[in-house]
């Protein structure tokens, strides 16, 4: 068995963030991630607008940039897949394929995966034009033509952001209406840069095999399919929160873990960072902020259970 002070589960920002305040704290450290440092983040095409930098960089590269931080102060980081979390007394046990984990805390901060389409282009056209975030990609369609998929609040929230941007963007949505708060239905029906398409589906994303060139609408009312030109597809038809490990009482209705300000759980010693938290924002730089907070929240937590006074 593996005996650490904090074991944080997902190397995404929040992560990796964590990894770096608690081993810096001088806490003893694991970090677990099935796939690669970063997180979703290596699935980012260009960042611009994480503080720190004066040109965009890849995902890629700011991934490998904060394993190398965490390491540098001291925090482990292993690959695996946790297959189940537990708590006895005061420490966690995590288990994997091929080792077990104990803990005095835990950080959660696996994420929450993006719901695709599945439609012919999508992912060979993802960074290429396909993109699950308006904030983040937005600015690199400036005065482009930008389809948005899907009718709930992010949806259209972010369609108002694109239309700052763009003055050709349209939502297309299957439903005959929104699904989206009654405020977000009045702003884009009086945005003039925004075109509805209802009872209409995106059928398949077309490219020149380097970038998004248009798509295949389908009209669900007479079936007819038809093509229009565009040069990105932003699409929001949900989001599916990383949180099999977890009892769902520690949920909310949406799957998200419920935390408070010090990004605790219900459960004692247990907390949450990142995209895989109820947060009412979804940014590198927020789940950075998520991260710390949890390791400075749970080094105190340890410090409280050994009876010893926070320094």
């Amino acid at each position: 068995m593996v005996e650490q002070d904090i074991l944080i589960i997902g190397s995404g920002v929040a992560g990796m963030a964590a990894a770096q305040y608690g081993a810096r704290a001088g806490r003893s450290v694991t970090l677990i991630e099935e796939m690669a440092p970063g997180g979703q983040t290596m699935y980012i095409d260009m960042v611009e607008n994480y503080p720190g930098f004066d040109k965009p960089v890849s995902g890629y590269d700011l991934g490998i940039k904060f394993q190398s931080q965490a390491e540098q102060f001291g925090a482990k980081i292993v690959y695996g897949s946790v297959t189940s979390l537990k708590k006895e007394k005061d420490v966690f046990i995590a288990t994997t394929s091929g080792e077990t984990y104990q803990a005095k805390a835990v950080i959660i901060a696996t994420g929450a995966k993006h719901r695709h389409l599945g439609v012919e282009g999508e992912e060979t056209y993802q960074g290429k034009g396909v993109s699950y975030c308006g904030t983040c990609d937005g600015p690199f369609f400036k005065k482009k033509k930008i389809l948005v998929v899907g009718g709930g609040d992010t949806a259209l929230t972010d369609a108002l952001y694109l239309s700052k941007l763009s003055d050709d963007v349209v939502i297309v949505h299957r439903k005959d209406r929104f699904r989206a708060q009654d405020n977000l239905v009045d702003q884009v029906n009086r945005n003039g840069h925004i075109e509805t398409v209802m009872q209409q589906t995106l059928t398949k994303i077309e490219g020149d095999g380097n970038r998004v060139t248009g798509v295949i609408l389908k009209n669900l009312v007479t079936g007819e399919e038809y093509h229009r030109d565009f040069d990105a597809v932003f699409i929001f038809v949900g989001m599916l929160p990383q949180t099999a490990l977890l009892d769902a009482k520690l949920l909310d209705k949406s799957g998200y873990v419920i935390t408070n300000e010090k990004m605790e759980t219900k459960e004692k010693g247990l907390y949450a960072a990142g995209d895989v938290r109820d947060t009412v924002f979804r940014q590198l730089i927020t789940a950075a902020s998520d991260g710390a907070i949890a390791a400075h929240c749970a080094s105190e937590y340890i410090d409280e259970i050994e009876g010893r006074e926070y320094r």
